[in-house]
């Protein structure tokens, strides 16, 4: 059963960041791999996670519209080999992040067995914007002037061949 976060009548048009939350909780269920999530600027982000024994090859990063999605795969090559103990298997996983708008991926590298990816979220300019109120009465007549205006300069003056 979900429980609507955002039924407040002032919370206009943010249907959508209930839908991205709820899919943020279905994909982090599974807890692998850990991952570390740190502040590196004022405006910096930095995801780390832990892949060890995964190479480039192996991971994928895609920004799929305001998700962040990590993918590892690697392959089994323990053909030929016997093992006593098996703690390290070869598996494969999907980490999704979801993303606020206008969060930018500046870049990723792997080290040491750490996926490190760097994100940048930029300051938002302050915006004001005044909204002029009219009379109801006078828009009607300034309807009726933009109308005709359009009209005269749609069809073509009269005494005109065209």
């Amino acid at each position: 059963m979900s429980t609507r976060m955002f039924t407040s009548p002032l919370f206009l048009g943010f249907d959508h960041l209930e839908q991205m939350l709820e899919r943020a909780a279905k994909t982090s269920s599974d807890g692998y791999p850990p991952y570390n999530i740190e502040q590196t600027a004022p405006t910096g982000l930095r995801i780390t996670l832990a892949v060890a024994g995964f190479s480039m090859d192996d991971l994928q990063i895609t920004q799929e519209d305001n998700q962040l999605v990590i993918r590892g795969r690697q392959t089994d090559d323990s053909q030929g080999r016997v093992f006593i103990h098996r703690g390290i298997a070869a598996r494969q996983f999907q980490r999704a992040f979801v993303m606020a708008e206008g969060i930018e991926v500046r870049g990723a590298w792997l080290d040491s067995g750490l996926l490190h990816i760097d994100l940048v979220r930029p300051q938002p300019e302050s915006r004001v914007k005044t909204i002029r109120i009219t009379n109801p009465a006078a828009s009607a007549g300034d309807g009726a002037v933009r109308a005709r205006i359009i009209d005269r300069a749609t069809r073509p003056p009269e005494g005109d061949p065209s």
